[in-house]
């Protein structure tokens, strides 16, 4: 493979052939060739004989875009693609005195396309010897030189971009330039068993996943009663829960030697996982959330099982045990309104609410007055009493609903018939 100075390597490797082949015409044998961009390729009044190499175009190789290099990257292992690049170089002949008693730029140019013919593939020791500290010259594929069609409107461009006057010129391509990439490649450790008990690969006849996994989630209203016993669910159209609620999760593949559920907050340490209700089944399992305010903040939750079998009767050891955790569904945890409702304040006094659970520093509290939404006032530290502002309000009666982190407490009443506010959770201000 080669390191970064690949191009430069291509390029000292072409003028090196070149030079060497052009001087040994003796009508050539005072030529020199150059490598610089066309407006600085022939200056200084000079009128030998000259052909200038510039390398004007660099495009990703197709081919090696997404491919590892052989016998770097083996099988099972991840290693970073090498950068594959094509060069496109513009050879210009510069002939003795302008070409004034001979065609030497004609000459010139048939001679350096007739080595290029000739030659098209670079060898080890030429690139080896043109350019220190180069590894060009042990890449997995060589270099070689391609004759390219240059239609007159793309010369035009090329040469007018330059502001200089067109020369003899003809294009060519050298691919494939690898560069190694410096990340290191990824190499797990040899596999030494396929399998429980080496028994090789299963496979099973359709495509369900072989491992536990959650379809759905409902809630179920407190108390919650062991699973073999009837759950009350929550009533229609009530996505969020409280404190005390249950949690049932529907899927496959959920039953376990131990069963537990993961609640994790958004932005806030996830408490111990809950252990599911005896009387789970393959299918569903449930699970109480804990009335534990100092520890269940309110907020938005994913939730997850975690399925543990044992692979021994009696473990002893992590190794005896094989866990797996399903994919997470979304769930939220309100917060309740713990003061005496309704309650009345006097215009622009501060509003004063009780709330479970407490409100730590880093979440975001506000009172939702009617339409319009009030921030709580600053606290240092997890508190269930807040205060806000009430200046802003008109005077009138206002359906009150306290925001968490994103989450409402419950302000309509499911369990009608027809859904409807729950009017004691009112603020009158007076």
């Amino acid at each position: 493979m080669s390191n970064p100075l690949a191009i430069a390597a291509v390029t000292a490797t072409l003028r090196n052939l070149l030079q060497k082949a052009l001087a040994t015409d003796p009508d050539l044998n005072d030529i020199t060739v150059t490598t610089q961009p066309l407006d600085r390729a022939r200056v200084n009044g000079n009128a030998a004989n000259q052909m200038n190499v510039f390398l004007y175009h660099v495009i990703p190789s197709g081919t090696w875009r997404n491919a590892d290099i052989p016998g770097r990257v083996r099988p099972g292992e991840t290693g970073n693609f090498p950068l594959g690049l094509n060069l496109y170089y513009l050879l210009t002949a510069f002939g003795k005195e302008n070409d004034n008693t001979r065609p030497f730029s004609h000459q010139i140019m048939g001679r350096a396309m007739s080595v290029l013919n000739d030659h098209p593939l670079l060898g080890s020791d030429e690139i080896r010897g043109a350019l220190p500290n180069n590894d060009l010259w042990n890449q997995v594929e060589r270099v070689r030189f391609t004759l390219q069609p240059f239609s007159v409107e793309e010369i035009a461009k090329l040469w007018t971009g330059f502001q200089t006057q067109y020369r003899l010129s003809v294009a060519y391509e050298a691919a494939v330039v690898l560069i190694e990439s410096a990340r290191p490649i990824v190499t797990p450790l040899p596999v030494l068993t396929r399998g429980k008990n080496d028994s090789g690969i299963v496979a099973q006849a359709n495509m369900l996943s072989p491992f536990p996994t959650v379809s759905e989630m409902k809630l179920l209203l407190p108390p919650v009663p062991p699973a073999q016993t009837p759950t009350i669910p929550a009533p229609d159209g009530q996505t969020t829960a409280t404190l005390g609620y249950g949690v049932q999760l529907v899927g496959r593949h959920l039953d376990g030697d131990e069963v537990s559920v993961q609640f994790t907050p958004a932005r806030l340490p996830a408490p111990p996982p809950v252990p599911a209700l005896p009387g789970g089944t393959d299918t569903q399992i449930t699970v109480a959330i804990p009335n534990d305010p100092a520890n269940w903040p309110a907020g938005l939750y994913s939730v997850q099982a975690i399925v543990t079998k044992f692979l021994v009767p009696k473990p002893k050891k992590p190794q005896d045990k094989e866990s797996h955790t399903t994919n997470a569904l979304p769930m939220a945890i309100a917060p309740q309104i713990t003061s005496k409702l309704p309650m009345a304040v006097k215009s622009k006094a501060k509003i004063k609410l009780t709330c479970s659970p407490a409100v730590q520093p880093s979440q975001q509290a506000s009172l939702l007055l009617g339409m319009q939404e009030v921030p709580a006032d600053a606290h240092a530290a997890a508190t269930n009493q807040l205060t806000f502002a009430s200046d802003a309000a008109a005077l009138g009666d206002y359906l009150i609903r306290l925001r968490v982190d994103g989450v409402d407490s419950q302000l309509i009443d499911h369990s009608a018939k027809v859904p409807a506010f729950d009017t004691t959770q009112t603020v009158t201000i007076t």
